[in-house]
């Protein structure tokens, strides 16, 4: 029987497409679905053929100085929770409030902290999801955060992830501090830490992850479920334009660069030292660079290509290897693409599924302040210089291809509601 169910997400591309992927998979199951998020997303969604439900915080992701804040190493975190989304938890909480009555589920991103007290207020089934493993935050696993990534070299001392896990508790208390004063408002009792415990539903927590990159732990919560990542990337195209096919198809396969959706705000440097380290090492280059002509450096050779976007399910296959930052879409791309890369992380979830990638032996890492050409190309011809990089990448890319993360998220989605009564 079809269900309405109301989808909300906040933050950039990489936060958006998972969901509107998801959306479709439940309008072609004959369902009617519907997005809540900021207002600069709504043409996107809409142009999905998804309902757009405006919600608070209207961030705008194209902000200079929003996207230098976010993507700090050291504060950006601490920047997107506390003054993007804590600053607007009412208006977030009083939009939700006001949209959930008409739907039977409700399905959560990590923070939209509005959500699960919206749910709890008017006893509604809802379902969470996390996007990448840092969100269960395991000390049996313990994620790379990102001031502080040295951090791990200290991981196997004994002790030491127990006590970095209930430190991170403890400091997230103060930025959690709106979501309890909303609880105590409307009458709720206390709640689990909304970053941590809290953020996670007791009827479903779905990880819109590739299995490849975490195994559950114990201290997961039990309603976890890995159902697989899901791709959609409508900005990017379907497919590769004529210029970009005759490029590849002129010569060796070159190398990538792109710095996602966020990051590419502020990715001059990134996409000159690119240029000059895809020359030194006299390699073909591909710079995917948002459409922004500061990002384009000046008299490219022949042996540089750029693009202004780029489908990635076409064009990274086709790659030797992809450089990037990190974010959770673009890893699942490159992933896919069964293609070694090099990982320049900035923030938030970047450093950890960085982490994650090297650990699987398809990726190396360097750091924004590292990121020069002389070194950068020394990390490439190592990555391209040795045939296990290249074997691993492609027995990855088959396991992550396999999986049907749409598929899996609808049907334990309608597992749910079939339970609850409301399908």
């Amino acid at each position: 029987m079809p269900s309405r169910i109301l989808l909300t997400t906040l933050g950039s591309f990489g936060d958006i497409n998972p969901f509107v992927g998801l959306a479709l998979g439940l309008k072609a199951r004959g369902h009617d679905p519907a997005i809540a998020t900021s207002a600069f997303y709504r043409e996107y969604i809409e142009g999905a053929g998804i309902r757009y439900i405006a919600m608070r915080p209207d961030v705008d992701p194209s902000d200079l100085e929003t996207v230098r804040r976010i993507t700090s190493p050291v504060l950006g975190t601490r920047y997107l929770i506390r003054t993007l989304v804590m600053d607007t938890l009412r208006g977030s909480f009083d939009d939700l409030r006001a949209a959930a009555p008409e739907f039977d589920l409700l399905v959560t991103h990590p923070i939209t902290f509005a959500g699960p007290v919206v749910a709890e207020e008017l006893g509604m089934p809802w379902i969470s999801t996390v996007l990448s493993p840092i969100s269960f935050f395991s000390a049996h696993d313990l994620p790379v955060v990102p001031p502080a990534p040295w951090l791990k070299r200290l991981y196997r001392v004994p002790g030491f992830s127990r006590s970095l896990a209930a430190g991170a508790r403890a400091t997230s208390r103060n930025w959690t501090e709106p979501v309890a004063r909303l609880r105590r408002d409307r009458g709720l009792p206390p709640g689990r830490n909304p970053l941590f415990e809290g953020q996670h539903s007791p009827s479903g927590a779905l990880a819109l992850f590739s299995r490849v990159l975490a195994r559950p732990q114990p201290d997961w919560p039990a309603s976890a479920m890995v159902a697989g990542p899901i791709f959609h990337s409508a900005n990017g195209g379907s497919e590769l334009d004529d210029a970009t096919r005759a490029f590849l198809d002129a010569g060796p396969a070159p190398v990538v660069f792109t710095l996602g959706s966020t990051a590419v705000l502020v990715g001059e440097e990134f996409y000159a030292e690119s240029a000059a380290a895809a020359e030194r090492l006299g390699v073909r280059a591909v710079l995917v660079t948002g459409g922004h002509a500061r990002n384009v450096p000046p008299a490219l050779p022949p042996s540089v290509h750029v693009m202004a976007v780029a489908p990635f399910a076409e064009l990274l296959p086709r790659a030797a290897a992809v450089v990037h930052p990190g974010g959770i879409g673009t890893m699942h791309q490159a992933l896919s693409a069964g293609v070694p890369m090099l990982v320049v992380p900035h923030g938030n979830d970047q450093p950890d599924n960085a982490h994650r990638a090297q650990q699987l032996g398809v990726a190396r890492v360097t750091y924004p302040s590292r990121y020069r050409s002389a070194s950068v190309s020394r990390h490439l011809a190592k990555l391209l210089g040795d045939e296990g990089f290249r074997r691993r990448a492609e027995a990855v890319g088959a396991i992550v291809r396999n999986e049907d993360g749409v598929g899996s998220a609808c049907d334990e989605i309608e597992m749910l509601l079939g339970g609850s009564g409301r399908a």
